[in-house]
């Protein structure tokens, strides 16, 4: 074994431990998966001189403190520092792939981006972002439609953690409308996924608690989400963020405001496209009060402004997704019902995978089916409550 210290300041109560967790003994504490449910817990442990520590021979463990190491001398830190690094919750739950696939661990990445952003005092909190937001640009521009697919799949099918996966996914929808549609320039992406990811920070907690909240809101829960948008605005003033675009972007992603992007500043253009998608996503999302709005429909309320004008932006995030988006269930003419998985050309004519024949069973193993054919042409959205099968995401987007 080499235990190294965890950094204690890093453990989430209420979310699985991404590792096995050892004292400096070796001894056993908690197995992977463990929750830590009170800083008790924690307590009991240190108040007897127990270091909370990791083995890094660990396969998955070893490449994250290799990683770590490297890191701490590309960025020229002391001796010092290297020698008494500590390894945190997120340095250990890293997006990693399998080696034959190349594909990201999507779990490890929700978890971590939930971790992050449920904990905005948290140590570190801007260098972290920064990693979570460079490893999703680097996957929307790898590998779009499997980023998307993932997302999206992850949307309606993982309430517990929505708005960590909320906001990685009006970031990757707001990325690619300004990239492949609207022409903005490269640059602007780190401002506008920074914006994106961190328009909601003042509220994570209450959002991951509305969305399994039966009952109707609270005064005080309408007033929290009301005032969200500038909250989070102090938030960042007072977390360091010194970019104006940034900060006018998540103040005023809630604003309605209708017209021609070229009309506003560059802040108030990101501001729109993030409120555009963030409702849009919103609309396609279940929660446990309230069904996902039909994906044809939620698109119209995209499309469509506050006067009933063709939104510009709106009108980018639909042309960037596609009419059926990758993530999405639809049923073809021939009566299967499939997942969409790449988008094409023909906005209207996605590559799909088959997961219900037309006797309605499960078809075992995924059929790829190119919809520009008559027979499998898309006649239907449908939603995923109602597609009673258990969908492997790994097996889909190996398959993009």
């Amino acid at each position: 074994m080499n235990l190294i210290p965890v950094n204690l300041s890093t453990l989430r109560l209420g979310q699985p431990l991404p590792f096995t967790l050892r004292n400096e003994n070796g001894v056993l504490l908690a197995n992977k998966g463990y929750t830590i449910t009170s800083r008790e817990e924690i307590t009991y442990w240190t108040s007897r001189g127990m270091t909370l520590c990791v083995d890094v021979d660990a396969a998955d463990n070893h490449r994250a403190y290799v990683g770590k190491l490297y890191d701490m001398v590309r960025t020229d830190s002391t001796l010092g520092d290297i020698a008494e690094m500590k390894l945190g919750a997120d340095d250990l739950a890293p997006v990693k792939a399998t080696e034959a696939s190349g594909i990201p661990d999507w779990t490890a990445l929700q978890l971590r981006a939930n971790t992050l952003l449920r904990d905005p005092q948290a140590e570190n909190f801007l260098p972290r972002l920064d990693k979570l937001y460079n490893e999703l640009h680097n996957l929307v521009q790898q590998h779009p439609d499997a980023t998307l697919c993932a997302l999206m799949h992850l949307a309606a099918t993982e309430v517990h953690m929505y708005s960590a996966t909320h906001a990685m996914l009006v970031y990757v929808v707001c990325s690619m409308a300004a990239h492949d549609v609207l022409n903005w320039p490269a640059e602007q992406d780190g401002t506008l996924g920074r914006a994106a990811l961190t328009m909601n920070i003042a509220m994570t907690a209450l959002q991951d608690q509305l969305t399994v909240q039966n009952q109707a809101m609270t005064a005080q829960q309408i007033e929290a989400v009301e005032q969200h948008p500038q909250r989070a605005f102090t938030m960042l003033l007072a977390l360091g963020v010194d970019s104006e675009d940034w900060l006018l972007a998540v103040r005023h992603h809630h604003d309605r405001a209708p017209g021609p992007l070229d009309a506003k500043t560059v802040a108030l253009r990101m501001s729109r496209l993030i409120q555009r998608a963030d409702a849009f996503i919103a609309r396609l999302s279940p929660r446990v009060g309230r069904e996902s709005i039909p994906p044809a429909t939620a698109m119209q309320a995209c499309y469509y402004d506050e006067e009933k004008n063709v939104d510009e932006a709106g009108a980018a995030i639909i042309k960037a997704v596609g009419v059926y988006s990758p993530g999405v269930f639809v049923r073809l003419a021939n009566g299967e019902i499939a997942a969409v998985i790449r988008r094409s050309a023909n906005t209207t004519a996605p590559r799909v995978a088959v997961l219900v024949n037309r006797e309605g069973m499960p078809t075992g193993e995924l059929i790829v089916r190119e919809t520009n054919i008559p027979s499998y042409k898309i006649v239907a959205h449908v939603l995923h409550r109602d597609v009673r099968v258990q969908v492997q995401l790994h097996k889909l987007l190996a398959l993009i």
